[in-house]
């Protein structure tokens, strides 16, 4: 293929179908804005709670919650961003390479339907905080039971599909400017309602010191009983629960679908936001915050809905990150199933891709069922995608090691790849197995079933024709990566230039959404460290609730206009 001829080569194929262009690169500051946003998400709510009901105890929760969600981390930056960088891929993509269509389109069409499903589930989330608002009645049944529900549903559904459709840029950019607010609100929202619980366990509003923290911690929230009255998890089973809540997306490799944009491996780490503040500081405020509320509405924990908590933990606030925080985890699962759909319709853009099922989404929403099963969903899709990602590893990061050939199937020119079938059949069947006979916890079968599906494949290909060379093959490779390259650099000539606006309005605007932050902040701070008895905490309860809420509004304005002038494109 001549190098010259090169755009009218790739101008009919969908663009992400081709690696990830270098002048689409981003700056690991996208990366800390996206996962702060998506992983301090509305169901860190109910995983606080669900924490709780599981009867984990104080220290377990401390010390488990640091080291699975490191072991997450480390996940991400050993093993999905360095493949990611290095192929510019999605896992779609790079899967239809070794393992052809069929086994592509079957695993696709799994990706549509989990990231459908979770999509809804943080959608109807959202909708829980309008629903309080407006005293709409709680949906307990499966379908829902209220026009004004589904109303509120469909609208709030819709900025969640309007953001994915236009894309990485859209969601990154969302996500960062909630993400910091978010932040700031779940560390509020533990600061006021901390002085409840200590007035309920110790008879006083103030903490003495650390001390105080941990008898609040063990006999009001994690007390090492469950919700049956036994005893509950120990310090294992929460770092199993931290390290494989997003299992699908490392070790399942799905985030190459966000690390491709990375213009270094390292940009791995910046999964930190989402793990160390978003997970370890939320799941532990979203704790505190529901054991306070169901403290002062005289309820159990578990009977507490997200709307409920976030609002006695910050007014009308609490409105508003239940919504913020369920749309941030929706778009960027939105835009994983837009993808993943778009693989299997390659004649139609990610846009329309991401349209329908974004449609199909919202309708999903509508109905409760989906977000009471959220968390057997996620485990469950953690152990079905697993198989895969191991698939891809060895493939990648394993072939070339021992003297096989990656990309052999691509070479021989098969439509369907027996190892890859037959090794995810396989991993399926051992992991599901495992569960079945209770060999070990739940939380740490993706480990197990990882390793076995690697040796399975690793010897499948190999008797398939992996250790065959195919130097003809690799040589047209190498110039096909030329003839893209190249035509990407041509289409770069033609993109709009990005002018930093650094003008003294828009640092001002910038400066005054980071003081509102801090004021809000100051305002917990003052709620928890400054009321030395229960009407002075009331009344700075009160005192931070109207004005956290005027802050909200204020930041919002000010970061989303610093926001729009700050990138401005010259034609």
């Amino acid at each position: 293929m001549d190098i010259e001829k090169a755009p009218q080569v790739f101008e009919d194929l969908n663009e992400e179908q081709l690696p990830i262009a270098k002048h689409k690169l981003h700056k690991w500051t996208h990366f800390l804005g996206l996962y702060a946003g998506e992983h301090v998400a509305a169901t860190e709510f109910v995983i606080g709670a669900t924490f709780v009901a599981l009867g984990a105890k104080t220290m377990d929760i401390l010390l488990g919650l640091l080291i699975g969600n490191i072991l997450a981390i480390l996940s991400w930056s050993l093993i999905t961003t360095p493949i990611a960088v290095e192929t510019r891929m999605s896992l779609y993509t790079y899967l239809n390479k070794i393992a052809g269509d069929k086994m592509t389109k079957l695993y696709n069409w799994a990706n549509v339907i989990i990231f459908t499903v979770i999509s809804a589930a943080m959608i109807t989330v959202s909708s829980t905080a309008v629903r309080f608002a407006f005293d709409i009645p709680a949906q307990l049944n499966w379908y829902p039971t209220n026009l004004w529900f589904v109303l509120v549903v469909l609208i709030v559904g819709i900025v969640v599909v309007f953001v994915a459709i236009f894309g990485f840029n859209a969601v990154s950019k969302f996500s960062g400017i909630c993400a910091p607010w978010l932040f700031v609100m779940f560390t509020s929202g533990a600061l006021v309602l901390m002085p409840a619980l200590s007035l309920e366990v110790i008879g006083k509003s103030m903490l003495g010191g650390w001390e105080d923290f941990m008898a609040i911690g063990n006999q009001s929230i994690w007390t090492g009983t469950n919700s049956n009255g036994e005893s509950g998890i120990g310090l294992l089973e929460v770092i199993g629960f931290a390290w494989a809540a997003n299992t699908i997306t490392h070790f399942g490799l799905i985030d190459m679908a966000l690390f491709r944009y990375a213009k270094k491996k390292t940009y791995g780490w910046t999964t930190s936001s989402g793990m160390l503040f978003g997970h370890y500081i939320a799941w532990i405020a979203a704790g505190i915050m529901g054991a306070g509320t169901a403290v002062l509405v005289g309820k159990s924990i578990v009977a507490l809905d997200p709307g409920d908590v976030a609002y006695y933990a910050l007014g009308w606030s609490g409105f508003v990150i239940v919504i913020v925080a369920g749309w941030t985890t929706a778009n960027a699962n939105l835009y994983r199933a837009g993808l993943a759909a778009q693989a299997i319709f390659t004649q139609y853009s990610r846009k329309t891709t991401t349209l329908v099922v974004g449609l199909v989404t919202v309708i999903v929403a509508c109905f409760p069922f989906v977000f009471t099963q959220i968390l057997p969903l996620l485990t469950y899709a953690g152990l079905l995608v697993v198989p895969v990602g191991a698939i891809v590893f060895a493939e990648h990061q394993i072939f070339p090691r021992i003297g096989l050939t990656r990309y052999w199937s691509s070479y021989r020119q098969l439509t369907t790849s027996t190892p890859a079938i037959t090794s995810w059949g396989l991993g399926l069947i051992f992991g599901f197995g495992l569960d079945f006979l209770n060999v070990m916890s739940f939380y740490y079968l993706f480990i197990p079933t990882w390793i076995f599906t690697i040796l399975i494949y690793t010897l499948l290909a190999s008797k398939f024709g992996a250790k065959d060379k195919y130097p003809e093959e690799e040589k047209q490779e190498e110039i096909r990566n030329q003839n893209i390259e190249k035509y990407q650099e041509q289409q770069a000539e033609t993109e709009p230039i990005l002018i930093k606006d650094n003008s003294i309005f828009t640092k001002l605007l910038q400066g005054i959404a980071i003081l509102v932050l801090g004021i809000t902040l100051v305002l917990a701070g003052i709620t928890m460290f400054a009321s030395p008895d229960e009407i002075v905490y009331t009344s700075n309860r009160e005192t931070f609730y109207q004005y956290a809420f005027i802050c909200t509004i204020v930041y919002f304005i000010t970061a989303y206009w610093a926001m729009q002038r700050r990138n401005k494109k010259q034609e």
